[in-house]
Parts: structure tokens; C-alpha cells; sequence
């Protein structure tokens, strides 16, 4: 069967050209990952994403945030190279796969610096073509030209402490070899001459073809998705997400943020946003005192959801995709929503001498106004009172 090239996205830049990438395995190429850039990529609803590389000091840096989120969506995140080895050491716990020589030497501990896999790179009309070289690679050689016979020990690590000793921006080949020249001898310098252009190997390139062949290999499997711990992200977070995500609606990608510019102009804006506030703050109080609610609640909640809205089965994943949703995002509303219900239904339980139902229902009856409305009718001549019904049956707990 023949795969969609956005089963498999992949951020790339300097590490190896989109053309070869794409020749190699079909994939969707997009630039080096930017904070946001994660997110953004979930809207073209892929298997798997392979982080290769990644920006950073000029612009913010691909958060680890996001990738737990496609972790938490179903989506297997491959990382090598450079920013992809980077975040795969800090996030293999949490199901993000390392690839390559450079993820092992920083998870190893062999390196450490973040500036090992630094380098100045052109801009993306030039293809991100790479324009000096990093330590990664000058380390890699050095190892080469050891096995070799080219380089003692001696000799391969001086070359490798002139090349940190250069700015990452202005580490070229020809800098390496004129302030190393001073620590060689002449025949060492000479055999180095003669081994480097057969010799010469780009690792960043080897692992980035690693990494795109790893995460391909895994899309061809068909091994079902491996969702990650479900987590509870910091108000920050989710603000950033909600402002930096993209959806679909019409067959066309959307900003969230520019939905959410939108909504505030809508005349119920305020009214959207209280009610919501107020689920928050009820549902967050609640989690803080350790109440739950079960699975079959959480279902039961769901269904009449859908019901309510009247949408039919064969429409649902569109529907939730026009919203902004899936089907782990309604859980959890869903579950807010079950949570809420158990919170009402039970309030006089809830607080010491907690309120009734009844009370409730008087004081925002008199608030709209609607008391008097009621009471007005009830003293018509021939009418009389009725009994006050309530709603029945609790929302059961874990």
C-alpha cells in the first residue's frame, strides 16, 4: 500500500538536503523546528515526526512541551543529529527515540555541550546549506583518522581541542587546520593532507539519514501508536499551544490563534468565557481534593454529549477536527464535564453545611429575575403551586 507522505514529518536544515530526504523516504520536509513548530506539524494528523534539526539563540527552541504532546497524541517521535539528539536524551524517558552515533555520545555522557552540534548554516533560500563545521564532525574524524593510522592520540585530541577552542560560527576545515598545524608534526600534517579528502565524513548527515530511516521503518510497520503518560501541562503551556496551534475547518489549515481573535469579538464572548471559567475553577478545585470520576461516567458523559449535539457517528472525527479536537481532547473535556456533574449533583456533600439544590435554584431565579415571573403567575386567580422537582441520581467515583 502506498504511505502518505505526511504519515512521516521531519524538521530538517543543515543536517541533510529536503531533496535527498524525500528521495530517500516519502515524507513531509519542514524547516529547522521552531517553539511551535510541533504543534503546529499535529495538524497534519502524522504517525510519526522526525526532529532532526532545530533553531536556536536568534529564535526559541523547539519546546520539549510539544513533543511530550504528540507523545501524548499518538505519535512516534524519532530524534538524531543535532536538536532532535538534543531533545531525544532529555525525552527518552517519556517514549521519544534517539538515533545515531551523536544521540549515544550525549547520552553516554561523552559529550555534553549543547554547542557541540552548533554550527553557522545559510538561510532557507539556499537550502540551510551549511556553512562551518561542528565539533560533532571534528570529533568524528578524528576517531576516523585514528583507526586509520592517519592520527596517534595525541595528535587527534589536540585537533579536537583546537576545534572547541573556535567560535561554532567560525569553525571552518581550513581554521582547524592552520591553528592545529603548530601541534603536529610535519609528517603528521602531511598524511592528514593526503587521507582528508577520501577520508572526510559528515556524521550529522549519517545520523540524519538514521533517524528518517528509523521513523520510516516504524511508519511501514504498522505497530500501533505509542501514546505517552497523559500530563497536566502548566497554564503557560497551554496558553502558548492554544495561541500557536493549527486546526482544520473547510479543508484548510487555520491558526488557532487567530479562532481565538475571532471568538472575542463575538457578542457571547464574555459569556463563552465565564462559563468556561467557571468549569475550570470548579473542576480544578475538585481535582485538588482527589476527586475522580470513572471511566464509565466519563463514556456516559460523551454519549450524551454527542447525542445532544445531534452529530452522527459517520461525522464525528470531522466534526472534532472542525473544533479543534480529537478524540483525546473531548475525553478530557468530557471528563471535566463528568467531574462537574458530580460536583453539582452532590453539593450539599461537598462543603460543610453545604448549598441545596433548591437554594441554588432560587438565587439565580432571583438574580434573572425570574422568581418574580413565577411568583406573579402562581397568585393568578385558579392556579396553585406545583411541587419543586429536582434532578435525580449522582455521578458515581473512583
Amino acid at each position: 500500500m502506498k504511505r502518505r507522505a505526511d504519515e512521516l514529518v521531519v524538521f530538517l536544515g543543515p543536517s541533510l538536503p529536503a531533496d535527498e530526504a524525500r528521495k530517500r523516504v516519502p515524507c513531509t520536509v519542514l524547516p529547522p523546528a521552531r517553539q511551535g513548530d510541533v504543534w503546529r506539524a499535529l495538524a497534519l494528523r502524522p504517525r510519526a515526526i522526525a526532529l532532526v534539526d532545530g533553531v536556536f539563540e536568534a529564535q526559541p527552541s523547539v519546546w520539549h512541551h510539544e513533543l511530550l504532546a504528540a507523545l501524548e497524541a499518538g505519535v512516534a517521535v524519532f530524534g538524531g543529529s543535532s536538536m532532535g539528539a538534543l531533545r531525544a536524551v532529555e525525552l527518552a524517558p517519556h517514549g521519544m527515540v534517539g538515533v545515531g552515533r551523536i544521540f549515544g555520545w550525549y547520552r553516554d555522557g561523552v559529550v555534553s555541550d549543547d554547542a557541540e552540534v552548533a554550527l553557522l548554516h545559510a538561510d532557507a533560500e539556499h537550502g540551510w546549506r551549511p556553512l562551518t563545521v561542528p565539533l560533532v564532525n571534528v570529533r568524528h574524524l578524528a576517531d576516523r583518522a585514528r583507526e586509520a593510522g592517519v592520527l596517534e592520540a595525541r595528535a587527534a585530541r589536540a585537533l579536537v581541542a583546537v576545534a572547541r577552542a573556535i567560535f561554532y560560527q567560525e569553525r571552518t576545515w581550513a581554521r582547524v587546520l592552520e591553528q592545529v598545524s603548530s601541534h603536529w608534526s610535519a609528517a603528521t600534517l602531511a598524511a592528514w593532507r593526503a587521507w582528508f579528502p577520501t577520508g572526510k565524513e559528515d556524521l550529522k548527515r549519517l545520523d540524519a539519514l538514521a533517524c528518517l530511516d528509523a521513523a520510516s521503518a516504524w511508519v511501514r510497520s504498522g505497530a500501533p501508536a505509542p501514546v505517552g503518560a497523559r500530563r497536566e501541562p502548566s497554564s503557560l503551556v497551554r496558553r502558548r499551544r492554544l495561541m500557536e496551534d493549527v486546526g482544520r475547518a473547510g479543508g484548510h489549515l487555520v491558526s488557532s490563534g487567530r479562532v481565538v481573535a475571532a471568538l472575542s469579538e463575538h457578542p457571547d464572548a464574555t459569556e463563552l468565557a465565564e462559563a468556561g471559567l467557571r468549569r475550570a475553577l470548579l473542576v480544578g478545585w475538585a481535582r485538588s481534593q482527589g476527586l475522580t470520576v470513572g471511566a464509565a461516567d466519563i463514556e456516559a458523559m460523551r454519549e450524551a454529549w454527542w447525542t445532544e449535539r445531534g452529530v452522527p457517528v459517520r461525522r464525528r472525527a470531522a466534526w472534532l477536527e472542525e473544533n479543534g479536537l480529537d478524540d483525546a481532547g473531548l475525553r478530557r473535556l468530557c471528563e471535566d464535564l463528568a467531574l462537574e456533574r458530580l460536583l453539582l449533583t452532590s453539593a450539599s456533600r461537598m462543603l460543610p453545611d453545604g448549598p441545596s439544590w433548591e437554594e441554588a435554584l432560587a438565587s439565580e431565579a432571583r438574580l434573572r429575575g425570574l422568581w418574580a415571573e413565577a411568583a406573579r403567575a402562581l397568585s393568578a386567580p385558579g392556579r396553585r403551586a406545583s411541587p419543586t422537582r429536582r434532578p435525580t441520581g449522582d455521578v458515581g467515583s473512583d
